[in-house]
């Protein structure tokens, strides 16, 4: 980055009239004169102003990053799903009552303008939600830490529904540009593709490394502010854009060839054009392996010439000083990357350069499932990152040795080991070289990271047990509690004060409130609210009218099998059969809500999306089920979406397949908002259950231990036959019941129901999922108790901030307190 001055004054622009700040940025930035005017310019000219009142202490803040001699951070990931920002910097400055006056002069509201702005299309799950909750709270606690990610043209996908299929059409999240960043062209960097190795001998005589004939791209960084709250510290997330080192070929242009001319520069610019391609092609592997490392390169090039700019070529002091937290193993190319930068760009020796990457690279894992693990072709990888491979091998080799050294003689174990996997056509094992490579490795929630060193990672522990750790996942209060939930944050503010907007643990001062009558009507009246802005939103989407004095059942998060929304959808089915069937006695009125996005190559997703909307079509068309029962699939669920949902829940959904589900935090999210928790003993749903109370979660299924032990010997069919409710719920699926139009075509689902090696045990968790439901519809029916229990659900939800979970990172991994 460029270096930035210290300056202790604030600027005049800062203290300027917040209204005056607005007219100007719309006559003078915008252009815009005419009355009435357009919400979008509005929104765009708050935005700036906003972002001004931003700027001093974001200069401030980095130039005490660049001046101080403490060690600094640098979180990597491939996605950080921030949402929208207007609302969430307007909250952290604490100009909320300026900028609905500044606002108002226009006729419009500050939820109206705030509505015009697209959610940043940087992520597609919890892996980037997780990374932008944690840079809220490296801000909130004024911590060195700078995020680097890439600045996608096009985001996910939008997501439409057509005859119940999930059609993806383009995010274009940018395509109004982005108020927020700024653009830094004097600190671009160049990154290498293709080419070959050249070995040779400089002027003293030293055997040198370089990367010849490559194609070279441009990284262009974009930079976008993360304000702490209310602390005068704004930290700086950094978005990498890809470019044409030569944007335009001048001679093919003058010889007649447009399309030519310009195939370098569009070639260039497809790295940074869309999240996460699909990888079903070899074109596809490639773009992807592209993006990982042209984060990585472009990242560690800009911190390295920071340090040269400050220390010159002494990197004695480097590792020390820095701290490469790779988000999952999409960075972890970022491994051999250091290495060929130290070796290759600066002249170190190998083992002074390993030692230096070692001490600075740290590794999260977010998976436990082995297939999720990324692996390259050798083929792939040497053809796209010649010089990297010749490090990995060589890697590889040194760290085999130390297996041998370990466990004299054990060939199976060196090939159990070895981070290239043999056979015919060869593989990188991503995870293998983040662990190698780095000098923490952490689970994110207790049991994961339990599993991870009993299962997948075994090996490794016992080679390197102290490099393992947990570092239970966090979300932060203030975008999901203060800034979704303003009638709640208002109750929480007058009964136990504002500091748990700082520090989540005073959220347990809520717990004597559960037992006065009086908090728990104002309590019930603050989600009846949110429940009728939720059933709007979803009359708008789907056209179907939720009760809002019927219980708001949500399942909300990315579709796969594991998650089992399948699961929920049976329990729909069992409720719709005994509407059918006249048994309906102690029913109580249930709005089922399941929103989420699968993969466009993920069949078994997308088929379960339209069984979903098919189900819903059912029940809708069936008026014996009006009164009882609504279950609707709530289209393209985003973060902004969510902040809609998660006030109004009242049962959050977290049923995986226990041992399946890494941490998990929407369930997080639903919990702090007062959501009672359904779930599996899976991911941080223990934790949530730990610190809630048992009795104030439903628990139901099969535990990670009896998950493997029924895998042994798994009947299903069995099971079906011995249970007629579960008889009626696939006769019902079986029959084309909910698919007259297209018969068959869900007999995929339920053949992977009946399947004795379905993994995820729907099927065998059933029965219990149903009870534990039974008991959920119970409790609903007094008022009082669910209530109470809600509001204990909040008070205990005080371990779960992102704050915390940084926190721990800081102390135990990174090593960093806050800045001066």
């Amino acid at each position: 980055m460029s270096t930035p001055v210290l300056d202790s004054n604030p600027s005049e622009e800062l203290l300027a009239d917040f209204p005056l700040e607005l007219r100007r940025h719309l006559n003078i930035t915008l252009g815009c004169e005419s009355e009435p005017v357009d919400p979008s310019y509005v929104y765009r000219a708050t935005a700036l102003a906003v972002r001004d009142r931003l700027v001093d202490s974001w200069r401030r803040t980095q130039a005490k990053m660049h001046h101080s001699d403490q060690r600094k951070v640098f979180y990597l990931s491939l996605e950080f799903l921030i949402g929208r920002s207007l609302c969430n910097a307007i909250q952290n400055l604490d100009v909320d009552e300026e900028a609905h006056a500044a606002i108002h002069q226009y006729g419009l509201r500050l939820e109206e303008v705030a509505e015009q702005e697209y959610d940043a299309g940087l992520g597609n799950g919890g892996l980037g939600r997780l990374a932008a909750c944690f840079l809220d709270s490296c801000a909130n606690l004024k911590l060195p830490v700078v995020g680097y990610g890439i600045r996608y043209e096009y985001g996910m996908f939008n997501q439409r529904i057509s005859d119940g299929r999930q059609i993806e059409e383009p995010d274009h999240w940018l395509r109004d540009g982005n108020p927020w960043e700024i653009e830094r062209h004097e600190d671009a960097r160049q990154i290498h593709f293709y080419g070959r190795v050249e070995h040779y001998h400089d002027a003293n005589g030293k055997a040198r490394t370089r990367w010849a004939d490559c194609h070279d791209i441009t990284a262009v960084p974009f930079d976008m502010p993360i304000p702490g709250y209310r602390n005068d510290t704004v930290n700086t997330l950094r978005l990498w854009k890809a470019t044409a080192s030569d944007a335009f070929n001048l001679t093919e242009f003058n010889a007649g060839s447009y399309t030519e001319a310009v195939a370098e520069k569009n070639l260039a610019e497809n790295i940074s054009m869309v999240l996460y391609p699909n990888d079903a092609s070899e074109n596809g592997k490639e773009l992807r392996l592209k993006q990982q490392y042209f984060l990585v390169s472009a990242s560690l090039q800009d911190v390295i010439a920071q340090w040269v700019e400050q220390h010159g070529e002494d990197f004695s002091e480097f590792g020390a000083k820095h701290c490469f937290q790779l988000n999952d193993t999409h960075p972890a190319c970022a491994v051999p990357e250091l290495m060929r930068l130290l070796i290759d760009e600066h002249g170190l020796e190998w083992d002074q350069a390993w030692k230096i990457t070692t001490q600075c690279m740290a590794y999260t894992n977010h998976t436990l499932l082995p297939e999720a693990l990324e692996r390259w072709s050798v083929s792939l990888f040497s053809h796209l990152l010649p010089r990297l491979m010749e490090i990995v091998y060589e890697i590889n080799a040194r760290f085999l040795a130390d297996v041998e050294k370990k466990w004299p003689g054990d060939t199976e174990m060196r090939r159990k080991m070895s981070l290239i996997e043999e056979g015919d056509h060869p593989h990188i094992r991503m995870a293998y070289l983040a662990i190698v490579g780095s000098f923490s490795v952490n689970g994110v929630a207790g049991l994961h990271t339990q599993l991870l060193k009993n299962g997948l990672f075994h090996d490794f522990y016992t080679l390197w047990p102290k490099k393992f750790n947990n570092k239970t996942n966090g979300v932060t209060q203030r975008r999901w509690l203060a800034h979704c939930n303003p009638g709640l944050r208002q109750l929480l503010d007058e009964t136990i004060g504002s500091g748990w907007e700082n520090d989540l643990s005073l959220i347990k001062n809520l717990h004597p409130y559960a037992s006065d009558a009086s908090f728990r009507e104002r309590w019930r009246e603050i989600k009846k609210a949110n429940k009728e802005r939720l059933a709007e939103a979803v009359m708008q989407r789907t056209g179907i009218a939720f009760d809002t004095s019927a219980m708001f059942d949500v399942q909300v998060k990315r579709i796969h099998e594991y998650k089992r929304q399948l699961l929920n959808t049976l329990h729909v089915i069992h409720l719709y059969d005994r509407i059918m069937r006249g048994d309906t006695e102690g029913m109580v009125p249930r709005c089922v809500l399941i929103g989420g996005k699968a993969a466009p190559g993920y069949h078994l997703a997308k088929l379960i999306v339209k069984l979903i909307n098919d189900v819903s079509s059912t029940i809708k068309g069936d008026r014996r089920a009006d009164e009882l029962l609504k279950f609707v699939f709530y289209p393209n669920y985003r973060v902004s979406s969510m902040e809609i949902i998660c006030p109004a829940t009242e049962l959050s959904e977290q049923i995986s397949t226990a041992g399946k589900e890494a941490s998990g935090t929407g369930n997080m999210k639903f919990m702090m908002n007062g959501a009672l928790t359904i779930g599996t003993l899976d991911g941080a749903n223990i934790e949530i259950r730990e610190n809630a109370g048992e009795e104030n979660f439903f628990l139901f299924g099969l535990d990670a231990d009896g998950v493997q032990k029924t895998r042994l010997d798994y009947r299903p069919n069995e099971i079906i036959a011995a249970d007629p409710d579960i008889q009626r719920i696939m006769q019902l699926l079986e029959s084309g019941h909910f698919n007259r139009s297209e018969p068959g075509i869900f007999d995929v689902l339920s053949s992977g129901l009946r399947n004795p090696h379905d993994p995820w045990l729907t099927i065998a968790d059933l029965r219990g999922y149903i009870d534990a439901q039974q008991k959920v519809s119970e409790t609903y029916a007094d008022p009082e108790t669910w209530d109470r229990m809600s509001i204990l659900n909040t008070a205990g939800s005080g371990w779960f901030s992102s704050d915390r979970t940084i926190q721990q990172y800081a102390d135990e991994i990174w090593n960093v307190g806050p800045m001066a």
